[in-house]
């Protein structure tokens, strides 16, 4: 199983790059930020391998990181997601935004692929939400926070607070960082307004 490849970038293709290792040339599927981020034709380049096996084919998918092939394995054990589905979100989101959207429950920046609907963008966030805020680097309150209004189980003034903050055009994971800023400081009592108010404070720094 070939698990890395290092060699010089030989072409590239629409989706994937031929890596000459030792002469032997080495077809490698890649996400687009992936390609973006590989040197030019004849310049050395190195790729963490996973290797599919089929019956009628072997096929290469290359990563920058370790942790990027990660994210891969991991986005296929969601249902209906596969390798070309896969390959988009990480073409669309680095691996640490990809975790900090499903930590925060950001089903909407992971819409965002070209390919992936809201209801497969749901799939991901829910069956990844306990393994994502490993690879996250937001505050774990945050993440605890997002949880709790996504699950319908944070205070009714968190809720309105954050609501609020998003209908003013404030994304999701935005408003619940400031709104989570603004309960540490304001108490378990505050009230919605106050909560708003400091939000907003947090939001203009």
């Amino acid at each position: 199983m070939i698990g890395k490849l290092k060699g010089l970038i030989d072409s590239y293709g629409e989706d994937f790059v031929l890596l000459d290792v030792g002469g032997v040339g080495y077809q490698v599927h890649c996400s687009a930020r992936t390609l973006q981020h590989l040197p030019s034709p004849g310049e050395a380049a190195v790729l963490s391998i996973e290797t599919y096996v089929r019956e009628d084919q072997i096929k290469l998918f290359g990563f920058r990181t370790d942790q990027e092939r990660e994210w891969f394995r991991l986005l296929q054990t969601v249902q209906g997601v596969g390798a070309k589905v896969a390959l988009a979100v990480l073409g669309t989101l680095a691996p640490s935004d990809l975790a900090n959207a499903i930590a925060l429950r950001d089903k909407a920046a992971v819409a965002r692929t070209p390919g992936v609907g809201p209801k497969v963008a749901e799939r991901i966030v829910t069956e990844l939400k306990d393994k994502a805020p490993a690879f996250a680097n937001v505050d774990p309150a945050v993440v605890h926070l997002a949880g709790a209004v996504d699950d319908q189980r944070a205070p009714r003034p968190v809720a309105d607070a954050i609501s609020a903050l998003v209908n003013l055009g404030y994304g999701q994971p935005q408003a619940a960082a400031a709104i989570a800023s603004a309960s540490r400081s304001a108490g378990e009592n505050a009230e919605t307004a106050q909560l708003i108010r400091l939000g907003l404070k947090e939001l203009a720094k």
